[in-house]
């Protein structure tokens, strides 16, 4: 796991650039503190920061070139089959120099080229130039796990792991309106877009190819989908064994390092199924877990060291006071370089903190839901598509379930939230639907945030086309099966992928996910639904493929998640600092992007008995205020 930076300039005015590519590569070193390296060409410069996990010695270093000089490679990740990759490539008269998988990828696309990819079981982002011909290669893995920022004008293209590196070339920073009428909805940016014109995320499964200075995106991967899938009368016994045997092997291939290694495990049903499967595998493997001293709502940490004692892990507990995260608030902001909204981002970097000072590389159960349907939602949508008297009797009660108080951090208002959500979804196409249960807000309600100006400089046919690519799955069919491919397209790769890598990468942690090996998503979208939701058990087929493994206890309680107490901390602890950075109304006319009255309805509503999702509103404004602060103001 490690930081890169590259650029390739088309003539003598982009190479002026070049001048930033090692401020541009120390800016990620958090990423990478184990070495740095930088390599340049007299149109290209390439640079790495290296958190050493496969061959630690310097001989495994990046940048790295092949015998003959001619390929140079950056890569970020791991390619956890990369020694029977080897041995093919052995056999095929290669040599090799080191130990590291780096170096095996580098011979690969040697042999095959872009034709590599397909070879990989792994999570990456690498960048290989051909020194004889000026070309550059750069791709990002199946799932969009590891990060890949780029940007290109007549005089250059440069790209980085992190957008702080792309700025660090000195590129004119815009503020892109598309990216924050989107970003108010969601609580963060999915890619292709960033929060800056001109800077793009390149898509999970994407490739660039940069040949005589023409630049083209490619995609190399999807995942293998059919809307509708059925298995024979016996399947299912079958495919529970399939999946046991899959993820079985998938773990296996990520505890290999050859630095000290544990788990995540917060006690759901996902992290519980990797952190047993790697207790049998690595026996006493360490396990860690997080929980709220001050908050027994958002608690599970008892059901962790539940499954910590069945397996035997040595097992950490962290118990945070709102202190704790309140005291971690400025270094977890200060490491996000666009704005991120996810509350549990805090949870995650703490949790990586902690976990560093024992290991170098985790496990964790993320992905999980998006694949098998774990989230409420995905049951509300199996429910939606079925024409039944209860979502008539919801739809008409919708104005009840609007007149009541509703707040995530307490289990009735969190019901009456949810019926909310659930009554105006009813009323709206698939696609809008999904759209609405994916967001905090809705579209017109985020429009209405935004100052006059902002509203001028706002394409909304981009923002459309952008949105539409998004909603794709929905427009071809309504299945559940269409709702779980948008999340993993979606949701995963840009809120939960981004939240994981960033914050441990803030660390110098490499966490791992099992069940996003490309053979287990594959799996999984070869189900039918009704493997995955039956009767309103979620994850049908992962729960009974593992019931007689885990503890009892485990099943058929409701799911928490990873929040944090937002609105206890708004209310009182960061009440004047909100005061002072979101809704001040002097500060908000001098910035010119917010309408100081729609901030001001959004207070009133945070401080009353119906604070609904206002909560989560006024955090990713706190959130962009503080990225404006620390990288654009």
């Amino acid at each position: 796991m490690c930081g890169i930076t590259g650029i390739k300039a088309f003539n003598e005015i982009g190479r002026i650039n070049m001048i930033h590519l090692a401020a541009a590569t120390e800016s990620l070193a958090k990423r990478g503190p184990d070495n740095q390296g930088l390599f340049y060409d007299h149109f290209v410069g390439m640079g790495h920061r290296r958190l050493s996990i496969i061959d630690v010695s310097e001989s495994a270093h990046q940048p790295m070139s092949d015998a003959s000089g001619r390929y140079q490679i950056i890569f970020n990740g791991e390619i956890f089959n990369y020694k029977q990759l080897k041995k093919g490539l052995q056999e095929k008269g290669a040599s090799f120099q080191t130990e590291s998988d780096t170096e095996v990828l580098l011979q690969l696309y040697i042999l095959f080229g872009k034709k590599a990819l397909n070879h990989l079981n792994g999570f990456f982002s690498f960048a290989i130039f051909d020194v004889a011909d000026g070309s550059l290669f750069i791709a990002r893995d199946r799932l969009g796990i590891k990060p890949l920022y780029y940007y290109y004008d007549e005089d250059k293209l440069i790209f980085a792991s992190e957008m702080k590196a792309i700025m660090r070339y000195g590129i004119q920073k815009e503020l892109s309106f598309e990216s924050l009428l989107t970003y108010l909805q969601l609580n963060y940016i999915p890619a292709p877009l960033t929060i800056l014109k001109g800077v793009h995320k390149l898509l999970p499964g994407h490739f660039i190819e940069c040949k005589k200075n023409e630049v083209t995106v490619e995609q190399w991967y999807k995942v293998p989908f059919e809307a509708s899938r059925t298995v024979g009368r016996h399947g299912y016994s079958d495919k529970q064994k399939e999946l046991r045997e899959l993820l079985t092997s998938a773990v296996k291939q990520r505890l290999v390092a050859d630095v000290p290694l544990g788990t995540f495990l917060s006690g759901g049903t996902d992290s519980s199924i990797i952190a047993g499967i790697a207790s049998k595998l690595h026996p006493g493997i360490h396990s860690f877990s997080i929980g709220y001293k001050d908050d027994p709502f958002f608690d599970e940490t008892e059901y962790a060291e539940l499954v910590a004692r069945h397996f035997n892990t040595q097992h950490h507990v962290f118990k945070l006071s709102n202190d704790d995260l309140l005291n971690h608030l400025d270094g977890m902001i200060s490491y996000i370089d666009e704005p991120f909204a996810d509350s549990s981002a805090l949870p995650v970097y703490i949790l990586s903190e902690e976990t560093r000072k024992h290991v170098t590389v985790a496990l964790s159960g993320d992905g999980a839901d998006e694949l098998f349907g774990g989230y409420n939602k995905h049951l509300a949508w199996q429910k939606s598509v079925e024409p039944s008297i209860s979502n008539a009797v919801a739809k008409r009660l919708l104005p009840l379930w609007k007149s009541l108080p509703a707040s995530r951090s307490s289990a009735l208002g969190n019901k009456v939230r949810q019926l909310s959500k659930y009554g105006e979804g009813l009323k709206l196409s698939a696609e809008d639907r999904y759209w609405r249960w994916a967001s905090y807000m809705a579209e017109n309600q985020a429009l209405a945030y935004l100052s006059p100006s902002a509203k001028e400089g706002l394409g909304m046919d981009m923002y459309r086309d952008h949105k539409a690519g998004w909603l794709l799955p929905l427009k071809r069919s309504e299945s559940l099966n269409s709702f779980l491919l948008a999340d993993t397209q979606l949701v995963l790769p840009d809120d939960m992928l981004t939240k994981v890598d960033r914050m441990s990468m803030a660390n110098a942690l490499e966490v791992r996910v099992p069940f996003l090996d490309h053979r287990v998503v594959e799996f999984a979208f070869g189900l039918p639904e009704s493997f995955k939701i039956h009767n309103g058990t979620r994850k049908r087929i992962l729960q009974d493929a593992f019931k007689e493994f885990l503890p009892q206890k485990l099943y058929n309680r409701p799911k928490k998640g990873f929040e944090v107490p937002l609105l206890k901390w708004m209310q009182n602890e960061m009440k004047s600092t909100l005061d002072s950075i979101v809704f001040n109304e002097e500060k908000l006319n001098e910035q010119g992007i917010f309408c100081p009255q729609q901030l001001a309805l959004l207070r009133q509503q945070l401080h009353s008995n119906n604070p609904g999702d206002a909560h989560a509103t006024t955090w990713a404004l706190y959130i962009f205020q503080k990225w404006w602060e620390n990288y654009f103001k």
